[in-house]
């Protein structure tokens, strides 16, 4: 373990004034865990974009180290599950929040949070995937769990040139399903095409306030953006459809009526990324290596290294940036 090393660090002054720098930082900045982690790659999240430019209330300890994803491997461990030279994911417990996170040389974690990375998956991969590639997945499992096939009919993916949206697209178009894409830049259309999506609708259509209950359009959806987005969604399922909700891009607020729930038995399927059981992560990563395709994820992703993250972070919540943003922390 090399000390010091580079972090980019998230303060705030007496007034509340945030502020955010690369320092270096040593072993003993770094928040109580019992297995330590150097970070071979991580990603930039909408969360961690919000994280770094104080858009919103997303870090809570001062000060933080943002950084919610990472991949690397275990130089030290305490921890009877891990042992020095595992390769290993961490996604979402509040790190970025409240305990520091990936931006960093090291991480230093509780092990309970991790879990090995699946065989032959690269640190690059995992992170080309992270939180919203398994969020994706987790929304995928949710409307299988709740019964929908490829036979029930389309799903709409909102939020769909996001990290989120451009995953759920690929996975769902793998395993046979006619995918619906709503976005903000239609110009994109071939490209969310490419991932497989069969229609690419504007998400105007969705955005603004509608009707309690619309004509019936799709099985269910995935749903990242929330509010007017979400509630139209709804509103337009067909009969016994399911739409998983994972995001609140659009806002946390959900101004929508009963109706699809009572004269349409809609089921509004509650996705946690950041808290999920172990098992469920990893049956989320181990389906991720059989039913995402590879090709598609490099398609959608591009890579930075750490020098170009804060600029990154505040092209994202800019909305400049289409699919996944991988860091190289060699590079």
């Amino acid at each position: 373990m090399q000390e010091p090393f580079k972090a980019i660090l998230v303060t705030r002054d007496e007034n509340k004034v945030q502020s955010v720098e690369t320092r270096e930082i040593g072993l003993g900045d770094l928040m109580d865990g019992d297995v330590i982690v150097e970070v071979e790659a991580t990603t930039v999240n909408y969360k961690d974009g919000l994280a770094i430019t104080g858009k919103a209330p997303v870090v809570r300890h001062w000060p933080m180290v943002p950084g919610i994803d990472c991949a690397g491997t275990v130089v030290q461990s305490d921890h009877s599950g891990f042992k020095e030279g595992d390769a290993v994911i961490l996604n979402g417990w509040g790190v970025g929040e409240t305990h520091m996170g990936a931006y960093a040389g090291y991480v230093r974690l509780n092990g309970d949070w991790l879990i090995h990375r699946p065989s032959g998956m690269s640190a690059h991969d995992a992170m080309a995937i992270g939180t919203a590639g398994y969020t994706s997945m987790l929304s995928v499992m949710a409307l299988e769990r709740y019964g929908l096939t490829p036979s029930s009919g389309p799903i709409v993916v909102t939020g769909a040139n996001g990290g989120v949206g451009s995953v759920a697209i690929s996975i769902l178009s793998k395993l046979g399903f006619e995918v619906i894409a709503s976005t903000g830049r239609t110009d994109e259309a071939e490209f969310l095409k490419s991932l497989g999506a069969t229609e690419v609708i504007d998400r105007a259509e969705l955005s603004e306030p509608g009707r309690p209950l619309g004509k019936e359009r799709w099985a269910g959806g995935v749903d990242s953006v929330g509010s007017h987005t979400l509630a139209n969604v709804l509103a337009m399922t067909r009969y016994g459809g399911g739409v998983a909700a994972c995001g609140l891009a659009q806002g946390m607020d959900l101004p929508a009526t009963v109706m699809p729930f009572i004269l349409r038995g809609v089921a509004l399927l509650g996705v946690d990324s950041v808290m999920a059981p172990k098992p469920l992560r990893e049956e989320a990563w181990q389906r991720l290596t059989q039913d995402l395709d590879l090709a598609k994820l490099h398609a959608l992703s591009k890579t930075i290294g750490f020098d170009d993250i804060i600029d990154t972070a505040k092209a994202l919540i800019d909305g400049k940036i289409r699919g996944r943003v991988v860091v190289d922390m060699k590079k």
